[in-house]
Parts: structure tokens; sequence; C-alpha cells
């Protein structure tokens, strides 16, 4: 079906780079005013002038008005934890009154208690679930999403989520990438002692479970077990990792990337969020696709991950939830040449933020980048940090047809109006969808 989209005022096209932007380049976006935008089968055909691109209308094609208003890419979210069970409101009500994420990850809380009602969901629970989620995502503008496991920490629920991301990939409209995240934190039955672990958790979590085995033999388990499974039967196409104080060392987070590594899964990292030192130069020496975080990423780090050509998923919900004060360094990393993402990181625990548009006036207000530089970090730099750059993220010719019509004339607006309940007209592949 050809398409014809006109009287764009703002054509916001990210056109004109096969890589992902840096420096300057981020900024430079390639904005046509009065434009048009043809549509054929789904795929752009043609951007521009609306008066110089009349002529190439074809006589048959569907008209779309977009009444002078703002046409930029879908969003893509590239750091999500999208299929979950219940939620973990009292946990924010714990923080509020001042208990750190740690001190409760530390009381069994935080990311456990959701793996307890994750594990007790079924696939249906848990696929009616993640379709709200994605919903509200793609009301706000979402239209691709990378979307991680690691709420099951064993083997039925890790692939029991992979399988809703799937389910919810082939239903569509939304383009989920999967990403297999089994090394999320060291499940209670693995864990050989500590005051957190009470039998009662473990008794919880995991029904007639066994004693201690030690978080050795879980690392074991989802590099011998677990990630060849998820390679053969094509349930994932990363492999994410949390290297952290309450997650996983240094050490066990090279050997769990490793593995995913030796079985053709990309990767991508948990890494720098509370200390510096906990895993971002792992991916610059596996060759890992991101670095996600990067609260506390030294300035070094920043270079090796440049050099490497990782690029940082910078994710200021996270922040802006736990009600901390240590945003990533995201001006440092544009200055030094880092081709920076932006994403939701939207899960029940620290970050219950499914808007993009929210995190773009976070990047702004709080890691001082500016409205065009946020929006390209969360449309086509995040499309290559998913490799899909060739695809989406921008709006050229031969790409998918994924565009917004906002309710606003200028882009800038996006980051500006704070939280404003906006419902753009979301187009995938060409056609309108509704949440």
């Amino acid at each position: 079906m050809k398409t014809a989209i006109v009287n764009i005022g703002q054509l916001v096209t990210l056109a004109g780079t096969a890589r992902p932007r840096v420096g300057k380049a981020l900024s430079a976006f390639g904005i046509i005013e009065d434009a048009a935008l043809l549509v054929d089968e789904g795929r752009i055909v043609a951007s521009g002038r609306c008066a110089d691109l009349k002529a190439s209308i074809p006589d048959r094609a569907e008209i779309v008005d977009a009444q002078g208003r703002c046409v930029t890419p879908g969003f893509v979210d590239a750091h999500t934890h999208l299929v979950f069970a219940g939620n973990r409101a009292a946990e924010f009500e714990q923080r509020i009154a001042g208990v750190t994420y740690q001190e409760i990850a530390a009381a069994g809380g935080g990311i456990l208690r959701t793996v307890a009602l994750t594990r007790a969901g079924s696939e249906q629970e848990l696929l009616l679930a993640s379709r709200r989620h994605r919903d509200w995502m793609l009301r706000g503008g979402t239209t691709t999403l990378e979307a991680k496991s690691g709420y099951g920490l064993d083997r039925e629920t890790e692939l029991k989520m992979l399988r809703v991301i799937r389910r919810l990939n082939e239903e569509g409209p939304v383009r989920i990438v999967p990403t297999l995240l089994a090394a999320h934190t060291v499940p209670p039955e693995f864990r050989e002692s500590g005051p957190a672990v009470m039998a009662s958790q473990v008794s919880e979590l995991r029904p007639g479970a066994p004693e201690y085995r030690g978080r050795a033999e879980y690392v074991r388990f989802v590099c011998e077990e677990l990630i060849p499974e998820v390679a053969a039967e094509r349930l994932a196409t990363y492999c994410d990792a949390f290297c952290d104080d309450h997650a996983f060392t240094v050490e066990e987070t090279r050997t769990v990337l490793s593995a995913a590594k030796r079985h053709g899964l990309k990767l991508r990292i948990h890494a720098e969020q509370f200390r510096s030192g906990t895993g971002a130069d792992l991916a610059a020496e596996l060759g890992g696709a991101t670095a996600d975080h990067l609260e506390t990423a030294t300035e070094e780090t920043l270079e090796r991950l440049r050099a490497a050509g990782v690029q940082p998923v910078l994710l200021p919900g996270s922040v802006f939830a736990l009600g901390r004060r240590e945003y990533p360094p995201a001006r440092k990393m544009v200055e030094a040449g880092l081709a920076i993402v932006i994403a939701t990181d939207f899960n029940p625990g620290s970050s219950p933020v499914p808007s993009m548009p929210f995190i773009m006036s976070l990047a702004c207000v709080k890691m001082r980048l500016s409205p065009a530089e946020a929006l390209t970090a969360a449309t086509i730099n995040a499309a290559h940090s998913l490799g899909l750059g060739g695809e989406v993220g921008s709006l050229e010719p031969d790409k998918q047809a994924d565009f917004l019509i906002h309710e606003f004339t200028d882009y800038r607006e996006l980051a500006y109006f704070i939280a404003a309940p906006a419902r753009p007209r979301v187009f995938i592949a060409g056609r309108e969808v509704s949440s």
C-alpha cells in the first residue's frame, strides 16, 4: 500500500550516516520544513519538501495529513525488563522513607521479590502483564525495544520469560529484541551464606529446593546448561549480565559473557552503576555491543569503551526513581566521542518508567544533553546498539517506516514539556497503530 504523509511542519529524518552518531553529529540530524514522506509497502521511498514530492505521490495513495506538526522516527528503547509479574510498590514506599536499594536487596527484597512472583506466574499471565507494559510504551511512541529475562533465575522461568518475549514479537506491532539475563543476581538456593538468605525465602522462590549449592554452581548452570539451550532454540539475540557488588563479580561476569559469546550470542552488560571498576571494561575486552548504566565510570574506562566501539546505554530513569544524585557523565561521553544511547530501564524496582519522552527530559535536565542529542540517542543510536541501524531509527529510503506524528510543531517540545500526557500518532511499517 502506498501512503503519503503530507503537510509535515518539521520532519526530523536523522538520515545521512550508516554509523552511530558521535560528537557534533548527534545534533546535526536533517530537519526538513514543510515536508512530505512517501511510503510503499511499509518502507520509506522518499522524504523531502512537500512541494518537491507532490508530483511523485501516486493517484491512489492514501494521504495522511500531518496538520503542520512535527514528525520524528519512532523511539527505540534499548534497555528494558519488560516481562515480570506483580510490582514493588511497597519497596517504592520504603525508599521514600530512606531505605536504600542495596539494603532492600540485602533483606531479600529487590530483584528476588520479583523473581518469586514471576516464577509463580503462568506463561499466559506473564504474557498479559507484559502486553500491558508494551502498550504503555507504544502509546508514548516506542516502536522498537529490547527486552530481558532475568526474573526467573532457573531454567523453567527464564525460558518462560523468553517465550513470552517471542510471542509478543510475533504478534506485533512493536519489534522486540530478546536478551538473556539469567546472570541478574544469584538466586537464594545457590547462595552459600549471608544474613539476607533465609530458608523461608528459598522455599518461597523454589519450593522443595535443596540446600545451598554455591554461587559457582549457579554460574556453571548458566554457562553450561542455560546459555546453550537458549542459543540452540534462538530465544535470545543478546546475553547480558549484572556486574555489581550485590550481583556478580567481574570474574563471574567474564565467565558468563565468554560462554555466551562462544554460543553466538551478542553481549551487553550492566556495569558501574554504584561503584567504578564493576565491569564496564569487560564490554571493551569481550567486544560487547553496549555497557549500560555507567553512573560511576571513569574517564579511563570511557576511553577504552570508545576505542572498542562499545555504545554506552544511559539510564537516567533508574537514578531518578532511586532518589540518587549521580547521573551518568553524559557530557564527558559526548566530548570523548562515544555514541551514546538513552533508554528507560523499565522494570518493577529501580525504574518503573515506560516513557521515552520522560527519559529525554531527564537526559536534558539532569545529564545536560541538548534536545537534539537526546532525540538522536533515543532513535538512531539506540537502533545501532541493537544491530538495527540499517532498518529503523531514521527516516530515509529503504528503511521501515516507523514514525511519529507529534502533537506539537518543534522537536524540542518533546523534552521541554516534562511528563506531558502526549499521545503521538504512531506508525509502524507505514500503518497507524493503537494500543
